[in-house]
This record gives structure tokens, sequence and C-alpha cells, in this order.
């Protein structure tokens, strides 16, 4: 009997442990044409200012290097990544679909939840996936013996899609993201580091580019965010500028935004490759329909408490109370509907000096409109 190759023994395992498929890339080695092409690449994204205000990805060790351009440089004992993948697309409609007036965007990912006795709570897809990774770390440790490891995700030293794409997982989209020919890129990536050496025979196939000449991401992203193919300023970027940015959002990209409150989906709703992409039936990563299209009168209303307490749990609470009350009111200037206007102009005269300038911008729109 042949025995079970590193590879197909990860796929298997990662499937008992939830995930929609797994695979395993060796680390570069040091000074190899994908080691230095992934080093360059990233030093010349940070030198063009694309990481915006994420200063955790321009750090740099005590020779100078920036510690995410190689995980030789971050984490010198890995030698291979385990990357695991969860589809989350669910049967809900697109943000580039009809809307009510007056409702946001919530990004699909940030929808989660899982039953619970008194219905749907929130679910964070970072403590659930992380949760499978340890059950495959453990149970290829009983396979396998024991090896270093360390489970990360959206947290570790790494590009995930750089090594999901090395593990023969998809190839990287013209929007950045990962796709996979059957999955789509409406997929959750988790990581595990680890010590095991991949011998060279059981390197992953890199799979095709199937972009083609497509350039609907591209063309559709709002903000121009996607310079190029597979180039985003992340500055520009709507999910940044929505979550990650705390400070105003520079006036000439306010109007780009539209009617998102969190994250955007745009260039993944635009692609040809996710109308193909199956629907996920995950019991812990189920969507809170009351996030599809929200009202914006209704997140409006909310108090420090009660944004707490709907979000405990929840990935929207990493734009924290104050920047989804800047986004709302972005929201709802862009929707010009006059309705509106006594929520900003209370907003105008908040002590957050940052709603307070985008309410007044929010008027202005909305004012624009009905003169």
């Amino acid at each position: 009997m042949q025995p079970v190759s590193l590879q197909t023994l990860i796929a298997q395992e990662a499937a008992n442990a939830g995930f929609s498929a797994a695979g395993i890339a060796a680390v570069p080695a040091p000074g190899s044409p994908e080691d230095q092409n992934d080093r360059q690449s990233f030093a010349e994204w940070i030198e063009q200012g694309s990481a915006g205000d994420m200063e955790y990805l321009k750090r740099r060790n005590d020779a100078g290097e920036l510690v995410r351009s190689s995980l030789r440089i971050a984490v010198p004992w890995v030698r291979s990544v385990i990357v695991c993948v969860t589809n989350y697309n669910v049967p809900q409609p697109l943000s580039i679909d009809p809307a009510p007036d007056g409702t946001g965007w919530v990004a699909r990912y940030a929808w989660t939840g899982q039953s619970s006795v008194d219905g749907l709570m929130p679910s964070d897809y970072h403590k659930v996936l992380l949760k499978r990774l340890e059950r495959l770390n453990a149970s290829l440790k009983d396979a396998l013996g024991p090896f270093a490891s360390k489970c990360y995700v959206d947290t570790g030293p790494l590009v995930e899609r750089v090594y999901a794409r090395y593990a023969g997982l998809g190839w990287t989209g013209k929007n950045t993201c990962i796709l996979n020919q059957k999955l789509g890129s409406w997929l959750f990536l988790g990581v595990i580091l680890t010590s095991l050496e991949l011998p060279h025979d059981q390197h992953a196939e890199l799979a095709a580019d199937r972009c083609g000449s497509c350039t609907r991401c591209i063309d559709a992203c709002p903000t121009g965010a996607l310079t190029a193919a597979r180039q985003m300023d992340a500055s520009l970027c709507i999910s940044y500028l929505t979550i990650e940015k705390r400070a105003s959002i520079p006036l000439e990209l306010r109007e780009g935004i539209g009617r998102q409150i969190f994250g955007c989906d745009i260039c993944q709703d635009v692609c040809p490759w996710n109308r193909k992409a199956p629907i996920a039936v995950d019991s812990e990563l189920q969507p809170r329909t009351e996030l599809v299209n929200p009202a914006l009168d209704w997140l409006a209303e909310l108090d420090q408490a009660s944004f707490g307490q709907l979000f405990f749990g929840s990935p929207i609470k990493r734009a924290k109370f104050e920047g989804l009350r800047r986004n709302l009111a972005i929201a709802m200037g862009n929707s010009g509907l006059k309705r509106f206007l006594p929520r900003l102009q209370d907003w105008k005269r908040s002590d957050d000096p940052v709603l307070a300038d985008t309410a007044t911008w929010a008027i202005q729109q909305i004012e624009k409109r009905i003169s």
C-alpha cells in the first residue's frame, strides 16, 4: 500500500476539521526567485504608501528589513505553511443588486452568526477558523509526530493569499483575492506555520491564471483602489477606509464609498467566477439577515452600549462605534435623502470632530440634491 502524501493527509484532515479545501506550501528558500520577488513586491507596495495608516505592516527588524516581506525574516524556523479555506458564500443579495432606499451595506464576511438559545448570535470567523486550525494541527501531530507550529487567522506575519497560491488552492485574481476555480473567492483563509520540510516532489501544482482579459473588478472599483491587475492601493480601498482608518476620510473618496458602511464586496460581486461558487452550509457561519441591506436609520439609533451588544463577537466591532457612525454619515449623505437631515444636524454638533466634519459634508450633499 502506497503511503499517503502529506498533501493528501492535510486535505483529508482539514475536511474532517470543517474546511472546504486545504494544501501545504514550502516557504521559499532565502535568495530564491520566489523569495526575492515576494520581498521586493512587498517593499515596493509599502514604499508607494499603499498600506495607508496600517503601521503594523511597515514594521522593520533591527536589520531594517520589513518583517512581513518574508516568513524567513518574521519566523526563521518555519519551513512550510498549511493553508485552509472556508467557503462563506450564502444565498443573499449582492451589494450591486437593487436595494431599498436608505439602506447600507455590510461586507458579506461580517454577516456571520451561529445558533443560540436566543436565536442567531454573532460569530467571528477568526475564532471559528482558529478552533478548526487547532483541531487540524492536533490531528496532524497525532499522525506525523511532533513538529513546531503556530496557527493564525489574519494575524500572522505573512500574506496568506500568497501561500494559498503556492499551495495550489487558486490563483491571484486581478482584484488581489485568491480565486479558486470551483469555490470562487468567497473564502476565509487560515494558516498553520510549521517546521515540516515539504519534499520537492510533493510541492503543489500552481493553479492556472483564469482571469483572462476580464477587468470587471478593476472597472467596478468606485475609489480606484485597484490601480492595475493584482495591484491594490489599500489607502484607497473602501474596506480599509471604513474599517481600519480612524481619522476623517478624504473628501475626494467619500462619494465613491456610496452606501458601504463596513467593508466592500464590489470587486467580488462583479467577478464572473463567483457566479459559479457553491453555497456554503456552515452552522457556525450563517448569515445574520438583519445585516443584509440594513436600514441606516436603525443603525444610527444605536448608542455605545447597544452597539456593543448588537455586535459583541462580530467582526464589525473592529470599526468601533465612532467609525461606524462616521460611515453611516457618509452613506446618508450619498443617499440624498432629506429624512436623514435631523440626524445629521445632531451629529454636526457632536464632540467627535471626525463625526461633526463628516455630518457637515453629508448635509451639504443632501442639500445640493434637494435645492
